[in-house]
């Protein structure tokens, strides 16, 4: 048999996928917008495993690019050389250019032409580092513009101040086995409130309010974040939140499979009544017998704060049985500030207590665990 064509396409020329669908994983009450998001692959000739994450390319939202333009009194037709070359001012704002978050070279510009940012002056020196990043915290490019209307800018200067616009990784929610030619993702959607402005994550906004009626430019990114070869061995899934995408992959792989290992899912969110991500399916993988064990810690339901450390500890004999007598693999995904070092203090407590180990045997027997790739972690 012939060998199959190579894909056209690459991280530098990535896949125009088509956004199929955009549904609320949220019900009424939720603090949050989390998203399921299906992207149509439909001839890509691309692949990728469970485990992986995609790279997604953005484009920033028209109408802060358009009050830009205004601000600088501009039209956006004009000509410039952005960061992929000569365009125009509209064109590289919108693909191109990083347009929330601020630069040096940026506020160094403001600081030298402000006909009053003495406080700026002073933040920007190196040892005000950290007061600085406090000072910028909810403030972008459009708020410094509007402050320093005394600043002329050309297109051409502002364009050369604004860092390139970044794509964006985001782990796969779905496997290929299960959903062929297709890719799902399970996405926060970023917005607050400062300063009076209502403020949008780039690439979350672009997905669940723009994206429909654009490709959407994709590409896979290879992880080590891998199923254990082996479909008998056992796993353990720790995946608060977002922190669930990986997860719903794997638990499909191991169904389309056929993998007998058997299955523990940790699940974490605020409120079991409105964010409860995936409910019918995790029932359902349960009744079927793919999902060997779930438990759920809400946080907000109760006075004391439950999280999924918590539910971990009320399960230790379990889980050092699963770890220790029956081999099994160790997963982590979701926040890396708090949640996987909580997670990974409780798994500690687990061995040193559960399995009467001291503190120095604890932790050499966890660096075996990641040595042997049993402990894995996919955190951001």
């Amino acid at each position: 048999m012939p060998a199959a064509p190579a894909s056209p396409y690459t991280r530098q020329n990535p896949f125009p996928g088509k956004l199929v669908v955009n549904r609320t994983l949220c019900s009424e009450g939720s603090k949050k917008d989390t998203r399921h998001l299906e992207i149509d692959l439909t001839g890509w000739g691309l692949n990728y495993e469970v485990g992986d994450s995609m790279t997604l390319w953005p484009t920033n939202d028209p109408a802060l690019v358009d009050e830009i333009i205004k601000t600088i009194g501009a039209r956006g037709e004009e000509q410039v050389n952005g960061p992929k070359g000569p365009t125009t001012l509209r064109e590289t704002l919108l693909r191109d250019c990083r347009i929330t978050q601020t630069t040096p070279k940026f506020l160094k510009m403001i600081a030298a032409r402000a006909s009053a940012a003495p406080l700026l002056n002073d933040l920007l020196k190196p040892e005000r580092k950290q007061d600085l990043d406090t000072y910028l915290w909810g403030m972008e490019v459009i708020d410094f513009l509007i402050e320093h209307p005394s600043i002329k800018w050309t297109p051409q200067e502002l364009v050369e101040t604004l860092a390139k616009l970044q794509p964006r990784l985001y782990s796969i929610s779905s496997s290929l086995k299960a959903h062929p030619e297709e890719v799902h993702f399970t996405i926060d959607i970023v917005h607050y409130e400062s300063r009076g402005r209502m403020r949008k994550g780039v690439c979350s906004t672009f997905l669940a309010e723009r994206a429909e009626k654009v490709p959407v430019p994709v590409f896979p990114n290879t992880s080590k974040f891998r199923l254990p070869e082996d479909g008998n061995t056992p796993i353990i899934m720790v995946g608060p939140g977002t922190g669930i995408a990986p997860f719903r992959a794997y638990l499909q792989e191991r169904k389309a499979v056929g993998a007998k290992g058997k299955n523990w899912l940790f699940f974490g969110s605020q409120h079991e009544h409105c964010n409860y991500f995936y409910k019918e399916e995790l029932a359902e993988l349960k009744r079927d017998g793919v999902l060997t064990r779930l438990d759920c810690a809400w946080s907000r339901d109760q006075a004391d704060k439950s999280y999924v450390q918590h539910k971990m500890l009320n399960c230790a004999a379990e889980i050092w049985k699963w770890m220790d007598g029956e081999g099994a693999h160790f997963f982590v995904c979701g926040d890396a500030r708090r949640m996987a070092k909580d997670v990974d203090a409780a798994l500690r407590k687990i061995i040193q207590e559960t399995g009467g180990k001291s503190e120095d045997v604890t932790n050499e027997y966890v660096e075996k665990l990641k040595s042997d790739k049993r402990y894995k972690r996919d955190v951001y």
